[in-house]
């Protein structure tokens, strides 16, 4: 088969690696791509919104399938350019449409979604211009902290979690009237804080079966400690200790299933990923959120896991076959720590040389902001390598990860040291 991935993080370069290894791939294309991913395919100078450019690409190379990794074309209905156009029509994407993606597209429409089906999450309430006094009267009524959530797609930054009444009401005017987020921030969802551990379970879906992909936990803030901004991510580990075989059972029962009927229900075709952030309280899930792909840096650590031939399981997905698929999981522990660019989550440069590849050992480096400049990679982003590592135990991995870590080098190089202080190792 000849495959085209849309995108050019960490998440896709590891989507490229795994696929590179199926006996069933002929040629595999990744649009735009990165420096990692030209090393097991072809990078292809087209954005992964550049619909009618990808259509090119994929009649003229005999593409068989399209993987989108990233959000955005989704919500912006590339699958649906397929099924509308007669010659694309049947070559399969993996990835929902505009209606399912909607999950992650429309904070408003998941929350409606998951009261509808029953599925736990937390009591919230939407507002815009029109209502924005009844916006500061519903804040009054809680108990901090406080979450504000943009409707729409803000690049990850749309959610705010505030411990103080006055600054919570006057984030909400400055997300509605000032359009704080643009756009994604004219509706904005006002929902009681969720007390608890976090953590993420993956599930990937042909609409009707679906295999539950390993769990893992992410760490969002920049600082150690889960200190200061929130990023997209400094490093991830899977499986997550406490989300045990009970626990992921109530996670199936009380949200994987009531979503997977609930999408039929709603005529939903959904082919592809669902990822489902979650809160474990004493135990109980609930679910904070819906993204309609895999997550960064969680796919770095997840993907790796599974021993089966994701080619084949994504053809399963295509033709609505998945179960019959076979699905195994590695039972060691992954980790994976990200190397930032300094001053990232906010100003930060570009086109710094790194060097120490190949000076890695035990460990996988994916990439997420590189590009190849002559002969040297050089930085092309905020986050910019993922060192995943594969251990007994967290701290067997995470000793890996962190001692790859300081061999690649370039001008202002960070990363967290503390990747799983929060859990028992």
């Amino acid at each position: 088969m000849n495959v085209l991935i849309l995108g050019s993080g960490g998440r896709e370069h590891t989507f490229a690696w795994k696929l590179a290894q199926s006996s069933k791939l002929k040629q595999l294309f990744i649009a735009p791509g990165n420096a990692g991913t030209a090393k097991v395919g072809t990078n292809i100078a087209i954005a992964a919104t550049d619909f009618d450019a990808i259509k090119n690409f994929v009649l003229t190379n005999s593409i068989n399938m399209v993987v989108v990794g990233p959000e955005d074309p989704l919500v912006k209905g590339i699958h649906d350019y397929f099924l509308a156009d007669t010659q694309l029509k049947n070559i399969p994407v993996i990835g929902p449409q505009k209606d399912g993606a909607q999950l992650e597209g429309s904070k408003e429409f998941s929350k409606i979604f998951m009261e509808k089906y029953g599925v736990p999450t937390a009591k919230y309430k939407s507002f815009t211009q029109s209502n924005l006094t009844q916006g500061h009267a519903f804040l009054e009524s809680l108990t901090p902290p406080y979450v504000l959530k943009a409707d729409g797609l803000a690049a990850g930054k749309g959610v705010l979690i505030l411990t103080d009444l006055v600054e919570a009401k006057k984030e909400l005017s400055l997300m509605i009237e000032d359009q704080k987020f643009g756009a994604a921030s004219s509706t904005v969802v006002i929902e009681e804080f969720l007390k608890g551990i976090e953590l993420s379970v993956f599930v990937l879906t042909d609409g009707n079966s679906y295999k539950i992909l390993p769990s893992a936990k992410d760490y969002k803030r920049i600082g150690e400690g889960d200190t200061g901004l929130n990023t997209g991510g400094m490093g991830a580990i899977s499986p997550v200790p406490f989300a045990t075989a009970d626990f992921i059972k109530k996670v199936e029962e009380q949200v994987v299933i009531p979503t997977i009927n609930g999408l039929k229900k709603e005529g939903i075709n959904y082919k592809g990923f669902i990822f489902i952030g979650l809160m474990n309280d004493n135990g109980n899930p609930s679910v904070v959120e819906y993204n309609v792909r895999m997550g960064d840096p969680e796919t770095e650590v997840v993907i790796p896991r599974i021993k089966s031939d994701l080619l084949d399981l994504f053809e399963g997905v295509a033709n609505q076959t998945l179960h019959e698929k076979s699905f195994e999981v590695d039972n060691r522990i992954a980790t994976t720590v990200m190397l930032v660019s300094g001053g990232y989550p906010e100003d930060y440069e570009k086109g710094k040389i790194m060097t120490g590849f190949d000076q890695v050992k035990d460990s996988i480096a994916f990439h997420a902001g590189t590009k190849q400049e002559g002969k040297n990679i050089v930085t092309n982003g905020g986050r910019v390598l993922a060192i995943t590592s594969f251990g007994t135990d967290i701290k067997d991995a995470l000793s890996k990860s962190f001692a790859n870590a300081e061999k690649i080098n370039y001008d202002k190089k960070y990363y967290r040291k503390d990747i799983g202080f929060d859990l028992a190792y």
